[in-house]
């Protein structure tokens, strides 16, 4: 690994200053709005180099719990990837993004690239956050979309390992659409697996499906205990070999409503004119 660069993914006083932020702030609020359960802490306890880190995606709720779930010393500088064209698009969303989430953008519509490269953050020792279905599910997590490689393949071409993480509930707790989770503390889990390396002649592609396998199988083993057999009839969509379901095709957007200039001059209210008498009325009767 390359001597670490010190800048906002890896100096001391960010660090410090994304504890507070992870740990006093949204921590808290998340693990008192829902019921987390975290299986599977020691399994990356001793990891000491960067690693790449590959969930689900359903929810909101998917990178603070993998923030707050982690051991501190893995999370430290874990850099979550999130959409440009969303977080990053105005200045105070920007902010606060890269403070909670040390975050690094990741252009969905193939645009000029902001920044360093993941590969290159992962070779001065920072780990990644990824979701590879890079977008939240729209299903409310009840089944798994298609795992996009990438990630294996910085993994791969680094020599970092993939640490598989099954987020169970997130979706149906916290909703795509939804503003806030639901009442009554529902549950939500997050399971940390072993972590993986490629096989030496295995492509990105293929160790990408057996991490999604993987991640899929520990949905599976831990969702009755976490949700209860009940509400984990929900996500009955989910096992290892099933493949993705084709997402339905998105309508277009609306287009948006120009905003108004602030700068804009009122118009006066009109006065009304008094009205004429007429010989029709009371007042104009003729004497």
């Amino acid at each position: 690994m390359a001597a670490m660069k010190r800048d906002r993914f890896t100096s001391r006083p960010q660090a410090a200053a994304r504890f507070v932020a992870q740990r006093l702030i949204l921590k808290p609020v998340v693990w008192t709005v829902t019921k987390v359960t975290v299986i599977g802490r020691e399994k990356v306890k001793k990891l000491d180099g960067s690693f790449v880190v590959v969930a689900n995606h359903s929810s909101h709720l998917d990178a603070p719990l993998i923030m707050g779930g982690l051991p501190w010393k893995q999370a430290r500088t874990l850099s979550t990837g999130v959409a440009a064209d969303y977080f990053f698009d105005v200045w105070w969303r920007r902010g606060l993004t890269k403070l909670f989430f040390n975050a690094f953008a990741v252009e969905r519509s193939g645009g000029q690239r902001r920044g360093e490269s993941a590969k290159v953050l992962v070779q001065r020792g920072v780990s990644l956050l990824v979701f590879p279905e890079a977008t939240r599910s729209r299903d409310g997590g009840r089944s798994l979309g298609a795992f996009n490689p990438g990630a294996a393949a910085i993994a791969r071409s680094v020599g970092a390992p993939c640490v598989p993480i099954a987020l169970i509930g997130a979706g149906l707790a916290h909703p795509r659409g939804s503003k806030w989770p639901g009442p009554g503390r529902m549950p939500v889990g997050m399971v940390i697996g072993d972590p993986m390396r490629p096989g030496d002649d295995e492509s990105a592609a293929d160790f990408m499906e057996r991490v999604r396998d993987e991640i899929a199988r520990m949905i599976v083993a831990e969702r009755d205990g976490i949700l209860g057999a009940e509400v984990a009839a929900e996500l009955h969509g989910i096992a290892p070999g099933i493949p993705p379901k084709p997402l339905p095709p998105r309508g277009p957007k609306p287009p948006k409503k120009p905003k108004e200039s602030r700068l804009r001059s009122r118009k006066k209210p009109e006065t009304p004119k008094p009205e004429t008498p007429t010989s029709e009325t009371p007042e104009g009767t003729a004497r």
